[in-house]
Protein backbone atom coordinates (compact mmCIF):
# COMPACT_ATOMS: atom_id res chain seq x y z
CA UNK A 1 0.00 0.00 0.00
CA UNK A 2 1.24 3.39 -0.91
CA UNK A 3 0.81 5.97 1.73
CA UNK A 4 0.03 9.49 0.34
CA UNK A 5 2.79 11.90 1.31
CA UNK A 6 0.38 14.04 2.83
CA UNK A 7 0.11 11.67 5.81
CA UNK A 8 2.94 9.31 5.15
CA UNK A 9 4.58 9.28 9.05
CA UNK A 10 7.24 6.70 7.74
CA UNK A 11 9.94 7.24 9.62
CA UNK A 12 8.76 8.89 12.16
CA UNK A 13 8.71 8.05 16.16
CA UNK A 14 5.16 8.77 17.68
CA UNK A 15 4.91 8.68 21.55
CA UNK A 16 1.03 7.90 22.94
CA UNK A 17 0.13 8.28 26.60
CA UNK A 18 -2.58 6.06 27.31
CA UNK A 19 -2.75 3.78 24.64
CA UNK A 20 -3.28 0.59 25.75
CA UNK A 21 -6.51 1.24 25.03
CA UNK A 22 -9.71 3.32 23.96
CA UNK A 23 -9.04 6.21 21.83
CA UNK A 24 -4.91 6.15 22.84
CA UNK A 25 -4.84 2.34 20.63
CA UNK A 26 -6.41 3.75 17.95
CA UNK A 27 -4.07 6.47 17.25
CA UNK A 28 -1.20 4.40 17.91
CA UNK A 29 -2.66 2.01 15.26
CA UNK A 30 -3.43 4.26 12.78
CA UNK A 31 0.17 6.15 13.21
CA UNK A 32 1.34 2.52 12.77
CA UNK A 33 -0.54 1.68 9.33
CA UNK A 34 0.79 5.38 8.11
CA UNK A 35 4.57 4.01 8.53
CA UNK A 36 5.65 5.52 11.65
CA UNK A 37 7.66 3.89 14.76
CA UNK A 38 5.27 3.89 17.79
CA UNK A 39 5.83 3.65 21.88
CA UNK A 40 2.46 2.28 23.56
CA UNK A 41 2.65 3.48 27.01
CA UNK A 42 -0.05 3.09 29.94
CA UNK A 43 0.48 2.02 33.96
CA UNK A 44 -0.42 -1.91 32.89
CA UNK A 45 2.97 -3.51 31.23
CA UNK A 46 0.23 -6.25 30.05
CA UNK A 47 -1.76 -3.82 29.15
CA UNK A 48 0.96 -1.99 26.71
CA UNK A 49 2.26 -5.79 25.39
CA UNK A 50 -1.39 -6.73 23.99
CA UNK A 51 -1.98 -3.50 22.23
CA UNK A 52 1.56 -3.99 20.87
CA UNK A 53 0.80 -7.21 20.26
CA UNK A 54 -2.73 -6.07 18.53
CA UNK A 55 -0.69 -2.99 16.56
CA UNK A 56 1.91 -4.93 14.97
CA UNK A 57 -0.09 -8.09 13.51
CA UNK A 58 -2.73 -5.99 12.39
CA UNK A 59 0.19 -3.73 10.16
CA UNK A 60 2.29 -6.91 9.38
CA UNK A 61 5.35 -5.24 10.76
CA UNK A 62 7.39 -4.54 14.22
CA UNK A 63 5.94 -1.18 14.43
CA UNK A 64 4.98 -0.74 17.92
CA UNK A 65 7.02 -1.26 21.22
CA UNK A 66 5.89 -0.91 25.29
CA UNK A 67 7.12 1.44 27.56
CA UNK A 68 4.98 1.72 30.51
CA UNK A 69 4.97 4.78 32.87
CA UNK A 70 2.54 6.55 35.44
CA UNK A 71 1.62 9.51 34.34
CA UNK A 72 2.11 11.19 38.05
CA UNK A 73 5.27 10.36 38.19
CA UNK A 74 8.15 12.48 36.65
CA UNK A 75 10.80 10.43 37.13
CA UNK A 76 8.73 7.61 35.45
CA UNK A 77 7.53 10.19 32.52
CA UNK A 78 11.51 10.78 32.17
CA UNK A 79 12.31 7.67 31.93
CA UNK A 80 9.66 6.91 28.81
CA UNK A 81 11.34 9.94 27.26
CA UNK A 82 14.82 8.24 28.08
CA UNK A 83 13.94 4.92 26.85
CA UNK A 84 11.93 5.68 23.33
CA UNK A 85 14.72 8.17 22.23
CA UNK A 86 17.17 5.25 23.46
CA UNK A 87 14.90 3.07 21.40
CA UNK A 88 14.18 5.32 18.31
CA UNK A 89 16.63 8.11 18.48
CA UNK A 90 14.12 10.99 18.45
CA UNK A 91 10.25 12.20 19.03
CA UNK A 92 8.83 12.91 16.28
CA UNK A 93 4.96 13.35 17.56
CA UNK A 94 4.17 13.63 21.00
CA UNK A 95 0.51 12.84 21.74
CA UNK A 96 -0.75 13.69 25.49
CA UNK A 97 -3.81 10.99 25.99
CA UNK A 98 -4.02 9.83 29.13
CA UNK A 99 -6.41 11.34 31.78
CA UNK A 100 -7.71 10.53 35.06
CA UNK A 101 -11.55 11.06 35.87
CA UNK A 102 -12.69 9.07 39.53
CA UNK A 103 -15.43 11.36 40.21
CA UNK A 104 -18.69 11.76 39.18
CA UNK A 105 -21.53 14.47 40.67
CA UNK A 106 -21.63 18.43 41.92
CA UNK A 107 -18.77 19.82 42.28
CA UNK A 108 -19.01 20.67 46.03
CA UNK A 109 -18.83 16.99 46.66
CA UNK A 110 -15.58 16.21 45.30
CA UNK A 111 -12.61 15.87 47.42
CA UNK A 112 -9.76 17.06 47.72
CA UNK A 113 -7.46 14.41 46.76
CA UNK A 114 -9.78 13.47 44.11
CA UNK A 115 -9.58 17.32 42.41
CA UNK A 116 -5.48 17.37 42.93
CA UNK A 117 -5.26 13.87 41.22
CA UNK A 118 -7.46 15.04 37.89
CA UNK A 119 -5.88 18.52 37.83
CA UNK A 120 -2.25 16.33 38.37
CA UNK A 121 -3.12 14.03 35.73
CA UNK A 122 -4.80 15.98 33.10
CA UNK A 123 -2.88 19.16 33.03
CA UNK A 124 0.35 18.82 35.46
CA UNK A 125 1.51 16.00 33.79
CA UNK A 126 1.28 17.07 30.32
CA UNK A 127 3.55 20.01 31.12
CA UNK A 128 6.21 17.51 32.63
CA UNK A 129 5.99 15.92 29.71
CA UNK A 130 5.68 17.97 26.80
CA UNK A 131 8.49 20.05 28.65
CA UNK A 132 11.12 16.96 28.18
CA UNK A 133 9.83 16.35 24.91
CA UNK A 134 9.92 20.03 23.19
CA UNK A 135 13.96 21.10 23.48
CA UNK A 136 14.90 18.48 21.08
CA UNK A 137 12.06 19.23 18.96
CA UNK A 138 12.85 23.20 18.87
CA UNK A 139 16.16 22.52 18.63
CA UNK A 140 15.83 20.38 15.04
CA UNK A 141 13.01 22.60 14.59
CA UNK A 142 10.56 20.06 13.84
CA UNK A 143 7.95 18.20 16.26
CA UNK A 144 3.90 18.04 16.68
CA UNK A 145 2.54 18.03 20.34
CA UNK A 146 -1.01 17.02 20.43
CA UNK A 147 -2.77 17.18 23.61
CA UNK A 148 -6.41 15.32 23.74
CA UNK A 149 -8.56 17.63 25.42
CA UNK A 150 -12.31 17.00 25.27
CA UNK A 151 -15.54 18.95 24.76
CA UNK A 152 -16.24 19.02 28.39
CA UNK A 153 -13.91 21.81 28.47
CA UNK A 154 -15.85 23.85 25.93
CA UNK A 155 -19.21 23.14 28.08
CA UNK A 156 -20.84 23.35 31.89
CA UNK A 157 -21.13 20.06 33.70
CA UNK A 158 -22.91 18.87 36.98
CA UNK A 159 -21.49 15.89 36.97
CA UNK A 160 -17.77 16.10 35.61
CA UNK A 161 -16.81 19.91 36.29
CA UNK A 162 -13.34 19.03 37.68
CA UNK A 163 -12.69 17.02 34.81
CA UNK A 164 -13.90 19.32 31.86
CA UNK A 165 -11.80 22.31 34.52
CA UNK A 166 -9.13 20.47 33.37
CA UNK A 167 -9.88 20.04 29.58
CA UNK A 168 -10.47 23.42 29.37
CA UNK A 169 -7.03 24.11 30.88
CA UNK A 170 -5.45 21.76 28.66
CA UNK A 171 -6.53 23.93 25.49
CA UNK A 172 -5.21 26.69 26.59
CA UNK A 173 -1.78 24.92 27.36
CA UNK A 174 -1.83 24.02 23.77
CA UNK A 175 -2.90 27.57 22.84
CA UNK A 176 -0.06 28.76 24.79
CA UNK A 177 2.74 26.77 23.96
CA UNK A 178 1.84 26.88 20.56
CA UNK A 179 2.54 30.33 20.15
CA UNK A 180 6.27 29.93 22.40
CA UNK A 181 7.44 26.87 19.83
CA UNK A 182 6.27 28.32 16.86
CA UNK A 183 9.04 30.03 15.73
CA UNK A 184 10.81 27.01 16.16
CA UNK A 185 8.17 25.45 13.81
CA UNK A 186 7.10 22.78 16.72
CA UNK A 187 3.01 22.52 16.32
CA UNK A 188 1.05 21.87 19.49
CA UNK A 189 -2.71 21.48 19.18
CA UNK A 190 -5.65 19.94 21.03
CA UNK A 191 -8.16 17.69 19.95
CA UNK A 192 -11.39 17.47 21.74
CA UNK A 193 -13.50 14.50 21.21
CA UNK A 194 -17.21 14.44 21.97
CA UNK A 195 -18.29 11.21 24.04
CA UNK A 196 -16.86 8.47 22.38
CA UNK A 197 -17.30 4.71 23.11
CA UNK A 198 -14.24 3.96 25.79
CA UNK A 199 -14.11 2.47 28.97
CA UNK A 200 -13.26 5.46 29.95
CA UNK A 201 -16.60 7.07 29.27
CA UNK A 202 -18.57 3.93 30.03
CA UNK A 203 -20.72 5.81 33.14
CA UNK A 204 -21.44 8.32 30.55
CA UNK A 205 -22.73 5.94 27.53
CA UNK A 206 -23.28 2.20 29.53
CA UNK A 207 -27.07 3.66 30.78
CA UNK A 208 -29.40 3.30 28.26
CA UNK A 209 -31.76 6.07 29.77
CA UNK A 210 -27.74 8.77 29.83
CA UNK A 211 -26.99 7.92 26.09
CA UNK A 212 -30.12 8.75 24.55
CA UNK A 213 -30.06 12.28 26.75
CA UNK A 214 -26.97 12.41 25.26
CA UNK A 215 -27.29 12.01 21.62
CA UNK A 216 -31.16 13.03 21.21
CA UNK A 217 -30.04 16.36 20.34
CA UNK A 218 -26.93 15.22 18.17
CA UNK A 219 -27.02 16.01 14.53
CA UNK A 220 -25.60 12.00 13.89
CA UNK A 221 -28.00 10.78 16.85
CA UNK A 222 -24.76 8.55 18.25
CA UNK A 223 -21.91 8.68 19.88
CA UNK A 224 -18.12 8.39 18.18
CA UNK A 225 -15.77 5.29 18.16
CA UNK A 226 -12.13 5.47 19.34
CA UNK A 227 -10.97 5.25 15.45
CA UNK A 228 -13.20 8.22 14.73
CA UNK A 229 -10.70 10.60 16.65
CA UNK A 230 -7.42 8.96 15.05
CA UNK A 231 -7.42 10.67 11.37
CA UNK A 232 -7.05 13.88 13.03
CA UNK A 233 -4.37 12.55 15.04
CA UNK A 234 -2.78 11.15 11.87
CA UNK A 235 -3.11 14.72 10.27
CA UNK A 236 -1.77 16.88 13.01
CA UNK A 237 1.35 14.64 13.09
CA UNK A 238 1.48 14.40 9.40
CA UNK A 239 2.95 16.69 6.40
CA UNK A 240 -0.87 17.70 5.95
CA UNK A 241 -1.16 19.55 9.38
CA UNK A 242 2.03 21.45 8.68
CA UNK A 243 0.22 24.59 8.69
CA UNK A 244 -1.94 24.07 11.97
CA UNK A 245 -0.75 25.36 15.58
CA UNK A 246 -2.39 26.33 18.45
CA UNK A 247 -5.78 24.83 17.34
CA UNK A 248 -8.45 22.99 19.29
CA UNK A 249 -10.34 20.65 16.93
CA UNK A 250 -13.55 18.95 17.95
CA UNK A 251 -15.15 15.85 16.78
CA UNK A 252 -18.42 15.56 18.51
CA UNK A 253 -20.56 14.17 15.78
CA UNK A 254 -22.17 18.45 16.27
CA UNK A 255 -22.96 17.81 19.88
CA UNK A 256 -21.47 21.45 20.61
CA UNK A 257 -23.63 23.20 17.51
CA UNK A 258 -26.70 22.68 19.02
Amino acid sequence: MTIPALFDLTGRTALITGSSRGIGKAIAHRMAEHGANVVVSSRKADACDAAVAEINAAVGREAAVAIPANIASKEALQALVDRTIARFGKIDALVCNAASNPYYGPQAGISDDQFGKILQNNIVSNHWLISMVAPAMTARRDGSITIVSSIGGLRGSTIIGAYCISKAADMQLARNLAAEFGPSNVRVNAICPGLIKTDFAKALWDDAATLEQATRGTPLRRIGVPDEIAGLAVFLAAKAGAFTTGQSMVIDGGATVV
